[in-house]
């Protein structure tokens, strides 16, 4: 006579399940950085992915000339625009530089004398100014120094990301079904189903994110040439280039934007401020809401929240890429918390 088995479930099983979830936990915690890279590639190798695409069907009747080099070819489009803009840039600012560092001796007089008209710093003298001027280059050189390392890592992770979004383009399709491999039959439609939707949707994030950033650059340039701004046209560029890096890019851009300005007046310098605050109030609290609510299909507070974790969680990779995530995340409640207990008719 056989005994009934016991409806009690095994301790072991739990203990050990326990374990290997405390474990990694703490590995995804050791390798937050990683993992946070790995994911940011795989993410912008979605969203390129349609661009890569498009190229590849491009037509000229019935010859297709890019099928099969499209990767190539976008490469190949961003380094020469990147090479045109250091050709037509770089010089004109290498040229100002190395004359305004030869007149650094008179104009040090001068900028004293302008600096005196402030309210505050009637005190200044031109000894002290070139001992601050000294003092702030030695302190600037000691912090660079300091830094390298660093930056270099910096550049080393940013290689990578470059070298796994591409490696994701190429070899994205045989890496999703490999994941989707491990899902059973009926749970893999479905989530196959419900990540294509996210997909899709996270497709149209790069035409929202092109759109600000057109709208920053055209703005930026005709405000700096009604204001005489030096390199009015490379610095609109770089503004709305920049624009793709929340919060940090644009406070680089401008930094560079007031550093031109101050060369030749104080005004100018108070209309480029005065300019670029109101563009970001009007960018954090209409533009980007109604553009990535009408792209991606997110309301203007999730979007702002969205950049606020993200930037909170991962820094600028976390904010770069808060949008398309939020999209993600919130397909995926749709399908797996809201839908499974709407009442089934």
């Amino acid at each position: 006579m056989t005994q009934p088995q016991s409806s009690e479930r095994d301790p072991r099983k739990a203990i050990l399940f326990a374990f290997a979830l405390g474990v990694a936990a703490y590995l995804a915690w050791v390798l937050r950085d990683e993992l946070i890279l790995l994911y940011v590639s795989a993410l912008f190798a979605v969203v390129l992915s349609p661009m890569v695409a498009s190229v590849g069907r491009f037509r000229i009747g019935r010859w297709q000339p890019f099928k099969g080099w499209a990767i190539p070819i976008l490469l190949l489009a961003a380094v020469g625009a990147i090479a045109a803009f250091g050709f037509l840039a770089l010089p004109p600012v290498i040229e100002d530089f190395q004359q305004f560092a030869g007149e650094m001796p008179t104009r040090i007089p001068a900028l004293a004398k302008r600096l005196q008209s402030i309210p505050l710093a009637q005190h200044l003298a031109a000894s002290d100014l070139v001992d601050q001027a000294q003092s702030f280059a030695g302190q600037a050189a000691t912090y660079l120094l300091t830094s390298i390392r660093g930056w270099a890592s910096k550049l080393f992770s940013l290689a990578m990301g470059c070298i796994l979004t591409l490696y994701f383009l190429l070899e994205g399709e045989h890496t999703y079904a490999w994941f989707l491999s491990f899902i059973p039959g009926g749970s893999r439609e479905r989530l196959d189903r419900t990540l294509q939707l996210a997909r899709a949707r996270m497709d149209k994030w790069l035409l929202g994110q092109g759109s600000l950033m057109l709208i920053l650059g055209v703005t930026s340039t005709l405000v700096f040439l009604a204001l005489r701004v030096r390199y009015a046209y490379a610095l609109g560029v770089l503004m709305g280039a920049l624009n793709l890096i929340p919060v940090l890019g644009g406070a680089i851009g401008i930094t560079l934007v007031l550093l031109s300005a101050a060369i030749d007046s104080w005004g100018r310098v108070v209309g480029v401020a005065v300019f670029y605050l109101v563009y970001v109030q009007i960018e954090n609290s209409f533009l980007t809401p109604r553009i990535m609510k009408n792209r991606v299909g997110l309301s203007g507070l999730a979007v702002l929240a969205a950049l606020l974790v993200g930037s909170a969680l991962a820094g600028v990779l976390g904010a770069m890429v808060s949008v398309p995530t939020a999209v993600l995340i919130e397909v995926l409640l749709e399908e797996y918390a809201v839908q499974e207990h709407l009442p089934r008719s």
